[in-house]
């Protein structure tokens, strides 16, 4: 049976067709792919994309947003979808476009406030249903208590969560929250099998393979999705916490 992955990418449609495309390949991980985004046409989308060349990968489109109804639906709506049954979660991506640049003195506290709830409260339900479904799916017992690997949980950052320019106020603390909030999952959920990532993408993502990708100038799409399937497959023996991705030639 296909172990399965659920990929929530609210806007970033050329990242999330190279992660999706990778992920379900049968040449690559051979995952069944749950797709999650705000608009439907967003995930037809990506599905068609994929399907050009792996006609026969298993992907399906759970239309959600960031809120924890629509979360905690979405999640439901997988475990009961009939190319679902059966299959184990064994990775979860939270990967969503947040962006926010504002002079300080001109943002208000219900737009800041905003700006955490979507990203950081998000962040928080998509781990904790990840979290419930991993330990029902692949049972309780740690690692030291002979438990196996539950299975790879991965937020995909940016610079932001590191540092930030002007007028980022909103971006920088939820960018830098769901960073904390990794490095606490990892700490907590470790000794326990599962893998806690946090990834920072540093440069423009695209998805294609052409000269920007050879002279090291852009990122691929399905480079990305390598270096995720690269992650998953990691053993407890060696887990990789955080990441910086850019391409060769993006200043640092």
């Amino acid at each position: 049976m296909q172990p399965y992955l659920v990929y929530t990418n609210l806007t970033q449609i050329l990242q999330g067709t190279g992660i999706a495309r990778i992920l379900s390949s049968p040449a690559h991980g051979n995952l069944a792919v749950a797709l999650l985004a705000r608009r439907p046409d967003s995930l037809e989308s990506v599905i068609s994309k994929v399907r050009e060349t792996s006609p026969n990968a298993v992907l399906e489109a759970f239309p959600t947003d960031t809120s924890e109804s629509s979360l905690e639906k979405a999640f439901q709506d997988i475990k009961a979808h009939q190319n679902f049954k059966g299959l184990k979660l064994n990775l979860a991506i939270y990967s969503i476009k947040h962006s926010s640049k504002k002079p300080f003195l001109e943002e208000t506290r219900g737009e800041f406030e905003e700006s955490l709830e979507t990203y950081v409260g998000g962040a928080f339900t998509f781990a904790q249903e990840s979290l419930k479904r991993f330990f029902e799916d692949h049972g309780e017992k740690g690692l030291a208590d002979g438990g196996g690997k539950k299975g790879t949980l991965i937020f995909t950052g940016t610079l932001g969560a590191l540092r930030c320019s002007a007028q980022f106020a909103a971006y920088g603390a939820s960018r830098a929250s769901v960073r904390q909030l990794a490095q606490t999952l990892a700490r907590e959920m470790s000794e326990r099998g599962v893998h806690v990532v946090h990834t920072i993408g540093n440069g423009a993502i695209v998805d294609e393979d052409g000269e920007d990708q050879k002279i090291g100038k852009k990122m691929s799409a399905d480079a990305v999705g390598e270096t995720y399937l690269w992650l998953h497959n990691q053993k407890p023996c060696l887990w990789t916490h955080e990441l910086d991705m850019r391409p060769a030639c993006e200043k640092f």
